[in-house]
């Protein structure tokens, strides 16, 4: 069974951003604009795991992590503009986990909820290396090298974020807005299209056929899904 989080915070497009971030991840994701919505939520799901804005329209997020640690150890992690050592060690000391302060790369909240599950449940990492087609196409995540059959090809850093999105969630079709949210951030103000020239790149780089690709594959009127075994 997936692990539940439930993310709370009052800015909508950080909402649906950070749930597309984690539901590629594999995360059962919960969200709540409000204090007292993410309190109902939290009864009714009993979530894993809470990201939790401290500042709310209703009730603030001190006092949302005060009523949950009365009952419960789930791991919180704290999400705020807030970024003095004072307001840090105040939630760290009311029972949060850690503490993020925005702006905020999705990669790293992503990061850092994996470290605390790791060190809270022992959760296994996804592999660190992933092969396709017999060796043909290969990602070493933690070297962050990509190589077709067998010579390293150089990626910018936003190709190399959209393959590897892709490549972690074969045959799972994504939108476009979904992949410039995951590469670029949920702050990028760019148009949509930008993701249909580094596909372009990215099919020259990866691909032996780019008329016929055989790992980046167009949904037409959606958008790109991986398709390597």
């Amino acid at each position: 069974m997936n692990e539940k989080i439930l993310v709370v915070d009052d800015e909508i497009k950080l909402l649906e951003v950070v749930k597309d971030y984690l539901r590629v991840e594999g995360y059962e994701v919960y969200t709540a604009d409000r204090g007292k919505k993410a309190l109902e939520l939290f009864y009714k799901i009993q979530p894993d795991f809470i990201v939790l804005d401290l500042m709310l329209p209703d009730l603030s997020g001190e006092e949302i992590c005060k009523q949950i640690r009365k009952e419960s150890n789930v791991p919180i992690l704290m999400l705020t503009a807030k970024d003095s050592e004072e307001d840090k060690v105040n939630g760290l000391y009311i029972g949060a986990d850690d503490y993020l302060t925005k702006p905020f790369s999705p990669k790293e909240l992503v990061g850092r909820i994996r470290a605390i599950f790791r060190r809270t449940r022992g959760d296994v990492l996804i592999s660190d290396i992933l092969s396709f087609n017999k060796d043909d196409l290969v990602i070493d995540i933690p070297k962050h090298i990509v190589k077709k059959k067998g010579q390293i090809i150089n990626l910018t850093p936003n190709e190399y974020k959209i393959l590897l999105t892709l490549a972690q969630n074969p045959q799972r079709t994504f939108s476009r807005s979904q992949l410039i949210n995951i590469a670029l951030g949920y702050d990028f103000e760019g148009y949509d299209r930008t993701i249909d020239t580094h596909v372009k790149n990215l099919r020259q780089k990866i691909e032996d056929d780019i008329k016929e690709p055989k790992y980046i594959i167009t949904v037409y009127g959606v958008g790109y899904k991986f398709e390597g075994e």
